[in-house]
């Protein structure tokens, strides 16, 4: 029997996603006025995104079982609500020591605001239109990465204080919430790959050798992603003298729209070319793309850094799949496994910081080439099967 579309619903959804984006992707655009605000040195300033992703990683699979119990309403609403305390806390006391509370609470409330997403999306739009709202959330989610630096400079660009951003977040964090609660949610059965999985499930699964490797795969692209937008606007003040709230918000903000498009014609690249080319070419252009950005002028930087969203941005997706398609059961458990592995987006930017404090940030940032080299010897040993 075929189920109604939610139409509302889809709308929501694509909602949720923007504004977790707005919330997510404006850390790269902060850290100079960080650094500023509070004299914090780089390893310093990295401990914040690394208080939000590493909640973001080790919340994923406790948010899918708390999900499956009390139902997407109940923990959005709650999840929402937590996001809008976390940024009050820093609104109304802009310490180091609060915004580290409120960034780990940021990312345990975004991490199950995304658990909850897809099978609510898929329920609401259809099963059959699930691919074209999947990818339509994605899409949300890029444009909201797109305007977040954007909001950003626009919210401090006559001289206010970066922490009235939070002011923004609070009352977005209250209209979501508000939102999810005032709206009537369709009944979401899991699938099987939806499902967080037993423990007894995790257990089999890594005592597969080849799970490891995806789960450290996924860290080192997460890691590679957060280790460019975290540090490009901190790069080019510090090598250029380009003003974070102007120039340095616009080159994140380009790196996130550039990998929106390079979404889009992934879709295409990918059903056209092996997937295991593809994955190596791009990551090879990342490498190539960090080089002139690093040792590059000025006008190279500004272009080849925000120009690694592009390539980077068929990586998540060709990884994970070649991860599902290694296994050929507990895939809800697998996903699990994986999305845990973001923490490589905390890990990742605070050796980039530590290294940067020792021996300055292009140093710390050619960390990078490492992480970028994983990802590249994904496409020879990777090893999957179709399902």
């Amino acid at each position: 029997m075929k189920r109604p579309v939610h139409p509302g619903v889809v709308v929501l959804v694509l909602c949720v996603y923007f504004v977790l984006s707005l919330f997510t992707n404006t850390l790269g655009p902060l850290i100079p006025e960080i650094i500023t605000t509070f004299g914090l040195s780089l390893t310093a300033a990295a401990l914040l995104p690394f208080a939000f992703f590493i909640a973001y990683g080790v919340a994923s699979i406790p948010a899918g079982i708390w999900i499956e119990r009390a139902g997407e309403k109940r923990v959005m609403t709650s999840a929402w609500l937590l996001a809008l305390v976390a940024a009050l806390s820093f609104a109304l006391v802009p310490r180091y020591a609060v915004a580290m509370v409120s960034f780990f609470a940021t990312g345990v409330a975004m991490a199950a605001l995304q658990v909850a997403g897809n099978p609510l999306m898929r329920v609401a739009g259809g099963e059959s239109q699930f691919a074209f709202y999947s990818t339509t959330a994605q899409l949300a989610f890029g444009l909201g990465s797109f305007a977040a630096p954007r909001i950003y400079a626009t919210v401090v660009g006559n001289g206010a204080s970066w922490v009235r951003l939070y002011w923004v977040f609070a009352i977005g964090a209250a209209v979501m919430a508000l939102a999810v609660a005032l709206t009537k949610l369709p009944r979401v059965e899991r699938t099987t790959d939806e499902q967080a999985g037993s423990m007894a499930a995790h257990r089999s699964l890594l005592r597969n050798r080849a799970v490891p490797l995806y789960f450290l795969s996924i860290f080192m692209y997460v890691g590679s992603e957060q280790g460019v937008a975290s540090w490009l606007s901190q790069f080019l003040a510090t090598y250029h003298g380009v003003d974070p709230r102007t120039g340095g918000a616009s080159a994140v903000s380009w790196f996130w729209g550039l990998m929106m498009v390079g979404c889009l014609v992934g879709l295409v690249t990918l059903r056209r070319f092996d997937n295991r080319r593809v994955l190596a070419t791009h990551a090879v252009l990342a490498m190539l793309l960090l080089a002139a950005g690093l040792l590059g002028s000025a006008r190279v930087a500004m272009v080849a850094l925000p120009a690694i969203g592009f390539v980077a941005s068929v990586m998540w997706p060709v990884v994970f799949s070649f991860a599902l398609d290694s296994v050929k059961s507990h895939h809800g458990a697998m996903s699990g496994i994986l999305c845990t592995a973001v923490v490589g987006g905390a890990i990742v930017p605070l050796l980039v910081g530590r290294i940067g404090d020792a021996f300055g940030l292009r140093s710390g940032m050619a960390l990078l080439f490492l992480t970028f080299s994983w990802v590249l010897g994904v496409a020879f040993w990777a090893k999957p099967s179709p399902r």
